[in-house]
Formats: structure tokens, C-alpha cells, sequence
């Protein structure tokens, strides 16, 4: 393992925050105002000073619905950036892990997504990330593209978190039910790319470039993520709302989501050995913490 450091993008953010919890060694987290992709100085600047032996990028710009009318900055984020970051790792040869996301494809195969299927974003944000995927595919840079789809943890904005502030104060909820989908927690995504970058560091491999698959295992619709969430802090006391199914279009949005991002993640686990716990099981300690630091 080499004495230089891991550099990770995306400052506080969920995915920042768990890989630097579940790392074994110490991480270089960096994020605005030192590191911004939209000052584009900064890139090169922290990049030599890190003199990093791996990068993982976990910035982005997130705001799916903002993005639809914030397209400058939303590809200024997710793919002017990030290319410009791809090249300084493929001028040092330095290996880097770029997440991206489910949001790449319409949502219209009706089965899981392998890596090579067609992609074809909905909005803004799916258009401003492929084209970060392929800006760092064309960099030359030994890089490795993690699609991920629904991310929550206990810190930050997310989906699980929003559910539980508004069951404590509401006894009714609607919530979609036509949008299929594979939650997949901070923490377990965080594991899935330290042991991803373990192994590159190891000695880099062909295989080990392209494009991967990492979500949680298993599959929901976001009705079935909300009634888990609230099985499980029924279990731990809290007196759940009802949580009533919706159609999409009762829920209308500036962007349009994929109506089933389901993410088939068999090449993770061939090639790295890594596959992500049962979303499920990470939906249950997820709440159990978040209930617990209420509790504190």
C-alpha cells in the first residue's frame, strides 16, 4: 500500500463522509471552497499538492430537479470537472474511481441494467453525468466508473432521513410506487470502493477499467423503501404514519426519473469480489442509528 494518501472529492457530502468512516488509513477529503469544480484553478492546484496515489471523485452536482434550469452549472459539476481531474490522474498516472448514476438510462429495459445496455438520460442531470462518464472514459486515465442509484445514510439529505422527520410529524404519507429501484446505503457503497481501491492499488489490471454497477442488493419501488423504513423504526418504538402508494404522475417534477433503474451489479462482484449488502438489512441499521442519535 503506498505512504500517499487516497484523495476523495465531494467535501461533506454522504459518500465523502462514509469513506472516510469505513477507511482503514487516512483519506484526503476535499471540498469547497479549496477544491470546486466551478473554479477550475483549484483542481490542479490541490491535485499536486495531494500528490495522491488514488483519486475517488465523489462530487457532483446532485440537485436533480435544479439541474433542469441550472444546466451550466450542472455540467460544470458533473462533467467539465471531472474531465479536467481524469486528465491530471492520467498525466501522473494515478488510478481513479468517478461515481455516476443510474440516472444514465430511461428506465424503460423492464429488467436490471448491465453496463453495456444503452444509455439514454431523461433530464439534465442523467445527460450531465454520462457526459462526465465519458469525458473521464476518453481521458485516458485508468479509471473505473461506479454507477450507483438512490443513496442514503444517517448524515445528509436523503430519502430514509426524509421519511422519518416527516412520519414523526405527520400520521399519512404518499409516496410513489411505480418507480423500481435498488436503495443502496452510503456506508456499503463507501466499502464497495475502498476494497475496489485496495485491490487497483495492489497492482493495477485491464479489467479493473470501465464501467461498474454498486447498489444495494435486492430491489424496491420507493413505497416499498418508506414501508421498510418505518417497519424498522416501528421496531424500535416509533408509532409509524400510513404510508399511502402513488402513481409518478401524481407526484409530477421538473425532471423526469427512470421508472426502473434497476441496476444489475454481477461484474462488481467478478472482477473486485464485492457485492453490497441486502438493502434491506442497510435500510434497518440506517434508522436504528438515526433513531438512536434522536434519542441521545
Amino acid at each position: 500500500m503506498s505512504d500517499r494518501p487516497i484523495m476523495v472529492t465531494g467535501g461533506e457530502g454522504q459518500l465523502a463522509s462514509a469513506l472516510v468512516a469505513a477507511a482503514h488509513r487516512p483519506l484526503l477529503r476535499l471540498g469547497r471552497p479549496d477544491f470546486d469544480f466551478d473554479r477550475p484553478e483549484t483542481i490542479a492546484a490541490v491535485f499536486h499538492a495531494a500528490n495522491p496515489a488514488l483519486v475517488v471523485n465523489a462530487a457532483a452536482y446532485t440537485a436533480v430537479d435544479a439541474a433542469e434550469n441550472d444546466v451550466d452549472a450542472a455540467f460544470r459539476a458533473n462533467r467539465d470537472g471531472p474531465a479536467i481531474l481524469a486528465r491530471l490522474c492520467a498525466a501522473h498516472d494515478v488510478p481513479l474511481i468517478h461515481v455516476s448514476t443510474d440516472y444514465v438510462f430511461d428506465g424503460a429495459k423492464g429488467a436490471p441494467y448491465h453496463e453495456g445496455d444503452p444509455v439514454c438520460p431523461q433530464g439534465v442531470y442523467g445527460v450531465s453525468k454520462l457526459a462526465g462518464e465519458d469525458a473521464v472514459l476518453a481521458s485516458g486515465a485508468r479509471a473505473a466508473i461506479v454507477r450507483t442509484s438512490w443513496v442514503y445514510s444517517a448524515t445528509g439529505k436523503n430519502f430514509v432521513r426524509t421519511m422519518l422527520t416527516l412520519g414523526k410529524s405527520r400520521d399519512r404519507l404518499t409516496v410513489v410506487a411505480d418507480q423500481r429501484g435498488c436503495p443502496t446505503a452510503a456506508p456499503d457503497l463507501a466499502s464497495a470502493i475502498l476494497a475496489m481501491a485496495d485491490r487497483m492499488e495492489q497492482g493495477w489490471r485491464q479489467e479493473y477499467a470501465g464501467v461498474f454497477h454498486a447498489a444495494g442488493s435486492g430491489e424496491t419501488t420507493w413505497h416499498g423503501l418508506a414501508c421498510a423504513v418505518f417497519e424498522a423504526a416501528a421496531e424500535r418504538g416509533m408509532t409509524p404514519p400510513r404510508v399511502d402508494p402513488i402513481a409518478t404522475a401524481d407526484w409530477p417534477t421538473p425532471a423526469r426519473r427512470p421508472a426502473d433503474s434497476r441496476l444489475d451489479c454481477a461484474k462488481l462482484e467478478r472482477v473486485f469480489g464485492v457485492r453490497l449488502p441486502a438493502w434491506r438489512d442497510s435500510v434497518a441499521r440506517t434508522v436504528a442509528v438515526l433513531l438512536a442519535g434522536a434519542e441521545a
